[in-house]
């Protein structure tokens, strides 16, 4: 397998992981990225840059992350918390009034962030069309009745997670969220991450598409529970409803949906970039910037929510808008915080042992949060490290 890139002295093992994830997992496009201390200690790239043709992943191929994109979304409502212009525990009425309607004048930011506003589906699902209308989805949560007593319980937010940041960001600053986190977050940062993808970088993205895991996966191929089976075929479960707030789905590879600013599923980052944003939440990198402080830090991994999750139908954890380590997202170790993209993106932070990870693929599994590619990365630097 060519791979290309370099790791650092120590690092060997993560390279060895990335190409048996080629060999073994069915990867066809991928780049790893990890820093330490602010400094780039990984960073590989393999395959091709689409799933279903032959140019080879360049050096700043990017890819869509999904869910990935989360954790970019709730750095963004963090930092306006960190300025003082959003106080976590005002009701999200007060920045939003539209938003008191249907029983959610009891939802607060801290609800939104960590997934206890009860809100994870809409009774009137949005077209693809209509979801490619950041206002439009807006709307429809603010006229949505939550499903459970917020703030009483926790449950994914899979898609209305991000008409839900993104608006309260733009009552807030007046700005789009897609605007905002290229001016805030990625342009001080250095970080090729967009929710909202330019015309001019289209030319670097590839194209997605699904993957099967070969039968000779060493085991790796986890079989759900058949609770967790069940859940995503009842048509009126949380799980296939949450997950279906935007139905037909739209095409991932078309360049209306990757220009549109959904903050739960469309961000778009090369692996450096995921990994250059985790490493800034906890320290400075490259000698430069450095976007959480210390008390923005150890709000965003406080655990918020555990427990039994109404929509994933297994244990999750999460901090102010991330997952936290755990049997349903296992990142570096206790303390680490980030977010899983559906189907195997990944980007974390664990601030005891200074590291930042991203890891993108163009090819997605069925795997909601811990897929195998990703993980036998995870477990090689926790090698590496000796953790």
């Amino acid at each position: 397998m060519n791979v290309n890139g370099t790791v650092a002295e120590g690092f060997e093992p993560v390279r060895a992981a990335f190409v048996r994830n080629f060999e073994t997992l069915g990867d066809r496009g991928a780049a790893v990225a990890v820093y330490r201390d602010g400094r780039k200690v990984v960073d590989l790239w393999a395959g091709t840059k689409d799933i279903d043709g032959d140019d080879p992943w360049q050096r700043g191929t990017a890819q869509i992350v999904r869910s990935a994109t989360k954790g970019v979304a709730a750095a963004a409502l963090l930092l306006l918390h960190q300025r003082g212009q959003v106080d976590l525990d005002a009701p999200v009425g007060e920045y939003w009034p539209e938003f008191k309607a249907a029983g959610k004048e009891r939802v607060l930011v801290r609800h939104v962030l960590s997934h206890r506003a009860g809100l994870p589906v809409l009774d009137v699902p949005l077209t693809a069309e209509e979801s490619l209308d950041p206002l439009k989805g807006a709307e429809a949560v603010a006229r949505q009745a939550p499903v459970w007593e917020p703030g009483a319980d926790h449950g994914y937010h899979a898609l209305t997670y991000g008409w839900l940041t993104g608006e309260l960001l733009r009552r807030v600053t007046g700005v789009g969220i897609g605007d905002w986190i290229a001016r805030e977050i990625a342009g001080p940062v250095g970080a090729d991450v967009w929710v909202g993808l330019p015309d001019e970088e289209a030319v670097r993205v590839g194209r997605v598409g699904r993957v099967e895991t070969p039968a000779g996966d060493g085991g790796l191929r986890a079989r759900p529970k058949q609770s967790v089976v069940e859940a995503y075929e009842d048509p009126d479960s949380l799980t296939r409803r949450a997950f279906a707030a935007i139905a037909p789905f739209p095409d991932q590879n078309d360049p209306a949906y990757r220009a549109a600013e959904l903050p739960a599923t469309n961000g778009i980052a090369t692996a450096d970039g995921l990994a250059r944003f985790y490493a800034s939440l906890i320290g400075e990198v490259d000698g430069g910037t450095r976007l959480f402080t210390a008390p923005t830090l150890a709000a965003a991994r406080a655990r918020e929510s555990a427990g039994p999750d109404r929509v994933l139908v297994i244990n999750t954890s999460f901090g102010l808008g991330y997952m936290l380590h755990g049997s349903a997202s296992p990142f570096l170790a206790a303390g680490s915080f980030g977010h899983p993209g559906r189907g195997g993106s990944l980007g974390f932070a664990a601030p005891e042992s200074g590291i930042a990870f991203g890891y993108v693929t163009n090819g997605f599994r069925k795997s909601v949060t811990a897929d195998p590619r990703a993980q036998g990365l995870v477990r090689a630097l926790r090698g590496a490290l000796s953790l």
